[in-house]
């Protein structure tokens, strides 16, 4: 007898108590399985309970009748005792009796009647090792879909915790005394209700992010958020991402397209850029608002959806609304509650943790290892007026750690942009360069004085020399007025 180790091929136990028909059996398997044979109840029960140690025997072929017992008796023992054995009666009797016994007490999968053809019987008894297998793979599968559904389920947890940290009110960079503490205050109160949002603010001052904050906040955190730049498509493709279209709709719909309203059912649909639509795709847009449904083009069966938008614009649409470039009653359903996000010059406060905040970000992004700013590059943030606001700065930070190959980032690392506009204003008129100087005539020649130091430290990139032979000072006289003024610490 092969021993359990070695075997390979599925095991199965032959009961019979003919001894010719025992052995005419082991013949017509053995090719194809490790056949253990037994010539009673008895036998076959010691060879099963030696064997199932190791779970070796996959099928169980036995003879309905047998001195002592029956097959149906033998093998209802056998299914108490190991339920996964694939259980087949061989017999040459049709007692219907017999056979509803079998199936209902023993489990049995087949009942095969003598005499037995070799080609139908080793089938038949393929078909049993494959059922075997299938149990196994069967129970393996519920018992990993057991242990995972947990694991699966804190790791969605884990996954949305980590987004709502990312996205949320926790995402945003601020100062105790910041102007933006404002709109997150608002951000928290109306999170939890369905009201739709209209965020106004210039471009880059991160209006998509205060979207997305409301979303991770609100009840449909874990549901979709999507986006939509309403300004960069026409009408006609605008109206087809939203709404989706069916096949044949028009030319070059050669399949279905699910529109992001359907995409974001249940959760949330940033429009942004709401103020570049035209007249007619308000009118739909209005309709599908009111409504809560729309159908897909080419479709003739409407489309309901449970989502909450919120529309973003850098427009004055109030005063688009006055000369009728914006429908009104399509600004009142979206700005249920208005939300005014600052531009970055009226954050000054928040300069150095949204800078460090890009910075690790830029740091992950390039795969790059930055130690920090120079006092130097701190000092050009705070006094640039960033008229991209945070987009800008992102930018700006990004193009540095891409071009930086030491641990600090240095005033040789900044864009021409920033070096020449160092005083932080870009001229507009004759006197804009004294707008917003305060004080009396000495405290404003000194404001400009400062100004004039900075300008020119920044464009030199922080060379004393160059520096002070251009304002005609020596290196001495200049590294006096850079004391005075507070600029040689940010050297």
């Amino acid at each position: 007898m092969t021993p359990t180790s070695l075997r390979k091929l599925p095991a199965i136990l032959v009961i019979d108590d003919e001894v010719r028909s025992l052995e005419a059996l082991r013949r017509t398997l053995e090719e194809d399985f490790d056949v253990l044979c037994a010539s009673g109840a008895d036998e076959g029960m010691e060879i099963l309970n030696r064997e199932q140690a190791t779970a070796a025997i996959r099928i169980v072929l036995c003879d309905q009748r047998m001195p002592g017992t029956t097959g149906v008796r033998f093998l209802k023992e056998v299914r108490d005792r190991w339920p996964d054995i694939v259980r087949i009666i061989l017999s040459g009797y049709t007692d219907a009796e017999d056979i509803i016994t079998g199936v209902n007490e023993a489990g049995i999968w087949q009942y095969l009647l003598k005499p037995w053809q070799p080609e139908q019987l080793l089938l038949t008894l393929q078909r049993a090792a494959e059922v075997w297998r299938l149990q196994q793979e069967n129970q393996r599968l519920s018992l990993d879909l057991r242990t995972a559904e947990p694991v699966l389920k804190r790791h969605v947890e884990v996954k949305q915790e980590r987004a709502k940290s990312s996205f949320g009110l926790a995402g945003f960079a601020r100062a105790a005394n910041s102007p933006i503490n404002a709109v997150c205050d608002m951000i928290g109160r109306i999170a939890p209700y369905d009201l739709s949002v209209m965020v106004t603010g210039e471009s880059g001052t991160g209006k998509e992010m205060v979207a997305r904050a409301i979303h991770y906040e609100s009840r449909r955190a874990s549901k979709a958020f999507i986006t939509e730049n309403c300004g960069a498509l026409p009408d006609t493709l605008l109206e087809s991402e939203l709404f989706g279209y069916k096949r044949g709709a028009f030319t070059g719909a050669v399949e279905d397209r699910v529109g992001l309203f359907q995409q974001a059912d249940g959760g949330t649909l940033f429009l942004d850029e709401i103020g570049e639509t035209s007249p007619a795709f308000q009118v739909k847009l209005l309709r599908v608002l009111q409504e809560g449904e729309f159908r897909p083009l080419g479709s003739h069966r409407p489309v309901t959806v449970d989502i909450r938008v919120i529309a973003a614009t850098n427009r004055d649409l109030e005063n688009d609304v006055r000369i009728g470039r914006f429908r009104e009653d399509l600004y009142y359903r979206l700005a249920t509650i208005s939300l005014h996000v600052p531009p970055l010059r009226e954050r000054p406060m928040d300069l150095p943790l949204l800078a460090q905040r890009l910075l690790d970000s830029s740091c992950r992004s390039l795969g790059k290892s930055v130690a920090g700013f120079s006092p130097a590059v701190l000092a050009g943030i705070a006094a640039y007026r960033w008229p991209g606001n945070v987009r800008e700065l992102q930018n700006e930070i990004l193009r540095m750690v891409a071009l930086s190959n030491t641990g600090l980032l240095g005033p040789e690392l900044l864009s021409p942009r920033m070096l020449r506009t160092q005083v932080g204003e870009t001229p507009s008129g004759e006197m804009a360069w004294a707008a917003d100087l305060s004080g009396g005539l000495k405290e404003r020649m000194d404001q400009l004085e400062m100004r004039v130091l900075k300008e020119a430290m920044a464009r030199h990139r922080w060379n004393k020399s160059r520096a002070a032979r251009e304002l005609g000072l020596s290196r001495v006289g200049l590294r006096a007025k850079l004391v005075r003024h507070g600029l040689e610490q940010a050297e």
